[in-house]
């Protein structure tokens, strides 16, 4: 994650990928070995789901996102939405990236970054509980305990194993 947003440049659903009835995958996505979509869930052009990874029934991963190995993305999470910032002009290219062995919760909402070329960033091992929002531009780092209805502000810096109690909000430019 430290090296900058990487460019997706093929599509392909790797062998041993199951894909739930009804589910929803862009053509143009890439979902590696060993992945699970479940029933409903939908699944970008621009997204790339990284191997062992699981995206519950009803989950949306979607925008220039690229997720890592063994995440699990619970029941109506909306990983890689576009940016809740006036600023965000329509079709503005900008990315998610999101390291290994996280969770995402149900109703969590994680965006794209409102800068043109930007990256929101989330680390490995890290938790965002229900309801939780991880605004634009936010670094989330690897470790961290994001409790339920926390909101991050765009910009928001997160460093590795701190820990976010519930219903907490957090103001734009802030680091903990």
């Amino acid at each position: 994650l430290d090296q900058g947003c990487q460019v997706l440049t093929r599509a392909v659903i790797q062998p041993g990928a199951a894909i739930g009835d009804n589910a929803v995958v862009n053509t143009a996505a890439i979902v590696e070995h060993d992945v699970r979509v479940g029933a409903h869930a939908f699944i970008g052009a621009k997204v790339r789901i990284g191997e062992g990874t699981v995206v519950d029934h009803h989950a949306i991963v979607t925008g220039d996102t690229l997720v890592g190995a063994r995440n699990r993305i619970f029941p109506y999470a909306v990983v890689g939405s576009q940016p809740q910032d006036v600023k965000y002009k329509e079709g503005q290219e900008s990315r998610l990236e999101v390291g290994d062995e996280n969770l995402f919760r149900e109703f969590c909402t994680v965006n794209t970054s409102t800068l043109a070329g930007g990256c929101t960033r989330i680390g490995n091992r890290t938790w965002i509980m229900a309801y939780a929002h991880v605004a634009h531009d936010c670094v989330v780092g690897s470790d961290v305990k994001v409790a339920n209805a926390v909101n991050m502000a765009g910009h928001v810096t997160i460093e590795d194993g701190a820990t976010i109690g519930g219903l907490v909000a957090i103001h734009q430019f802030v680091k903990i």
